[in-house]
């Protein structure tokens, strides 16, 4: 009998929910094999949606952006936090309520969009705040922002992503400066983008998704608002979070796959098999050993990886695993970064 050949991560999934910086470009870099990914998803007849925290672009700046970088993209295709904020606001207030935007002029044409009066300057009737990133985000805002939290308006960040990937390198993100106004004013925002699931429960929903996969880059948004989610999860390793802190991670940012980047979206994808201590996929194994595992295979082997993340789901379901990685001799094994 022949044997038949391994899904690809495409024939296993109907939609690919995909993060924009640090999992398709830094900043205005591509990162390689991205854009060849979403091609493949198409040709393959998936479902594409970009889910991004990024609060800077509208939906049409955001899909140009893509388009430098070489990524095709269409703005319905995007779900991004301050469609998510705006959203929610519009369901909390009355329609015309007057919206503080700590933020960038894509979210305040997001707030008029959604039937909300976006201002700049706080005055007696601002009844929310809504906050999201923007590079020219200036003292005097953020100021306005305190003003209007300490008399009562309701606050909504975009996300609290504490870093933005650049081609430079790690730079403050959103969270960053929603963490000035927390210590500024003792609130706490209600946040809308990742890592809460309602980013991706939307972008499911709307394309009809039934076997979605969430692809990213960071642990504590990407793959967190996935697991949120119930849905399965992809960390590439193009971006914030390595193997080592995901293989350390809580459950709920313990990712389903782990891969160096999206090169082999469309190649055969052999899943793990665990069989009580024993996970294995393909040719190599791994075996749960009094908390420690020990691994029949190279650590950098992506099978090895998937092994051993189908081992701590049900080995250290719980509570992050603490224990080793151990080669066949004993010797304790330790992940690169990448």
């Amino acid at each position: 009998m022949t044997r038949q050949p391994d899904p690809s991560l495409l024939d296993l999934h109907d939609a690919l929910l995909l993060d924009l910086d640090g999992t398709l470009m830094h900043g205005a870099t591509p990162i390689p094999h991205a854009s060849e990914a979403v091609e493949k998803a198409r040709a393959a007849g998936r479902t594409v949606v970009f889910a991004t925290n990024n609060a800077s672009r509208t939906p049409q700046q955001a899909a140009d952006h893509l388009a430098e970088v070489g990524v095709s993209a269409q703005p319905e295709e995007f779900v991004t936090s301050p469609q998510v904020a705006s959203r929610l606001l519009a369901e909390r207030l009355d329609p015309g309520s007057k919206v503080l935007v700590v933020g960038g002029p894509s979210l305040g044409a997001q707030i008029r969009e959604v039937g909300l009066e976006p201002v700049s300057t706080d005055s007696e009737d601002v009844v929310a705040v809504v906050q999201g990133w923007s590079p020219d985000l200036s003292w005097p805002i953020l100021a306005e922002g305190a003003y209007a939290i300490r008399h009562g308006a309701l606050w909504m960040a975009t996300n609290i992503d504490a870093t933005l990937p650049t081609e430079r390198g790690m730079a403050p993100g959103n969270g960053s400066m929603v963490a000035a106004l927390r210590h500024a004013t003792g609130a706490e925002p209600m946040v809308a983008g990742k890592p809460e699931p309602g980013m991706f429960t939307v972008a499911a929903r709307d394309s009809g998704a039934q076997r979605p996969l969430v692809i990213g880059d960071r642990l504590d948004t990407d793959i967190e608002g996935g697991v949120r989610a119930g849905i399965e999860t992809l960390l590439v390793l193009t971006g914030v979070d390595g193997i080592e802190s995901a293989l350390r991670a809580d459950p709920v940012r313990r990712p389903t796959y782990i891969l160096p980047d999206l090169e082999h979206i469309a190649t055969p994808f052999v899943l793990p098999v665990v069989d009580g201590d024993h996970a294995r996929c393909g040719s190599v194994s791994v075996l749960w050993d009094r908390g420690d595992i020990v691994l029949d295979g190279d650590l950098e082997d992506p099978r090895v990886l998937r092994a051993v993340l189908a081992l701590l789901r049900t080995r250290s379901a719980e509570a992050p695993w603490t224990g080793r990685l151990l080669g066949r001799d004993g010797t304790e094994q330790h992940p690169t970064d990448r």
